[in-house]
């Protein structure tokens, strides 16, 4: 999956940058923070992990 399209998918859910550094941390309130790391392609399993943990199916 492109990174881009896993940011879009956070911020649609709400999820905002808070930090970048080796991975991108973003945030959104009330929910959990997730860490996005900064590559161009993204593992299929890493994204819907990811997403898991931000409670997006």
């Amino acid at each position: 999956m492109k990174r881009r399209d896993l940011v879009k998918i956070l911020e649609a859910a709400g999820y905002q940058l808070d930090r970048n550094g080796d991975h991108a941390i973003y945030e959104k309130k009330g929910g959990r923070p997730v860490q996005v790391p900064n590559h161009n392609e993204i593992n299929e399993y890493t994204a819907k992990t990811i997403l898991k943990a931000a409670g997006i199916n």
